[in-house]
């Protein structure tokens, strides 16, 4: 079938990785000029994911550890930040 090899190509390239990339950007855009959020709130929502999905990239296009490790670890310090941020109101 047309649409497995369009998939497999996607993951094999780390291109699903790319896609996932711009739709973070794309709601990011539409959380600053459509909601009015402040960047440093939009980069506390997405800053987490977006690091992780560049770890995952990273895997999928078969690079050594040295560049999956940093973006996934530096997630969590982002999102702990984020998520104290929000609890404090």
């Amino acid at each position: 079938m047309a649409g497995q090899g369009l998939i497999a190509l996607l993951f094999e390239a780390g291109h699903a990785a790319d896609v996932i990339l711009a739709v973070l950007a794309v709601e990011g855009a539409w959380l600053r000029w459509g909601r009015g959020w402040r960047w440093g709130a939009i980069a506390g929502l997405l800053g987490p994911a977006a690091l992780i999905v560049l770890g995952l990239r990273a895997a999928l296009t078969g690079a050594a550890w040295w560049w999956i490790a940093p973006p996934l670890a530096a997630s969590l310090p982002l999102h702990l930040m984020d998520l104290r941020a929000r609890l404090k109101g």
